[in-house]
């Protein structure tokens, strides 16, 4: 994940970086685990000492697609949810966006899980969406739309089984959402 340690990268380099993170997350996203280092070199137009100066290993580069992927959800819920003043669509748009990135980028989610052993986010990300979701349900409890007993980890069981369902494709996620937010309710 991001090293608060790393020393800022010059322009060129960190354009050389988002183009190779932003390629491989296409190529993971299209074709899943069967992509290798120098198909990213070639399919962003760089070297493979590029990517390999990024990312020392695929794992590396895997695990930023990863943290890039959680990135999004995070701004989403930052942007799109926590304004919202109705809470329960706040959470349902929470879980619907988990669902779609999810639906949308199965391929990748794979290649996350085989490579990583599971898609959870990780590190700062995990701990700034578990603060979000606890202002979520926090106010939800408040407004009387949630239910007391409600936690984080409920929130997150939540989170893990919509994105099984809609990258799996196990089922209607959008009914999963309903149910689910009928059990929250007080």
């Amino acid at each position: 994940m991001t090293d608060p340690n790393a020393r800022k990268l010059r322009t060129d380099a960190a354009r050389n970086r988002d183009q190779v993170l932003a390629t491989a997350v296409a190529l993971f996203t299209e074709r899943g685990d069967e992509v290798q280092m120098a198909d990213v070199a070639r399919a962003a137009g760089v070297g493979v000492g590029t990517i390999y100066r990024h990312f020392p290993t695929r794992r590396a580069l895997i695990e930023a697609a990863a943290e890039q992927r959680f990135a999004g959800i995070l701004e989403h819920v930052r942007r799109a949810c926590l304004p919202n003043p109705d809470t329960r669509q706040a959470l349902a748009g929470f879980l619907s966006h988990v669902a779609e990135v999810h639906e949308h980028g199965r391929a990748l989610s794979g290649t996350i899980e085989s490579v990583l052993g599971d898609t959870e986010p990780r590190g700062t990300v995990r701990d700034d969406l578990a603060e979000l979701g606890a202002e979520l349900l926090a106010r939800g409890r408040a407004d009387g739309s949630i239910r007391a007993d409600a936690t984080v980890a409920d929130l997150y069981m939540l989170v893990g089984a919509v994105a099984t369902i809609s990258r799996d494709g196990f089922g209607d996620w959008r009914r999963f959402i309903e149910l689910a937010l009928a059990g929250l309710r007080p």
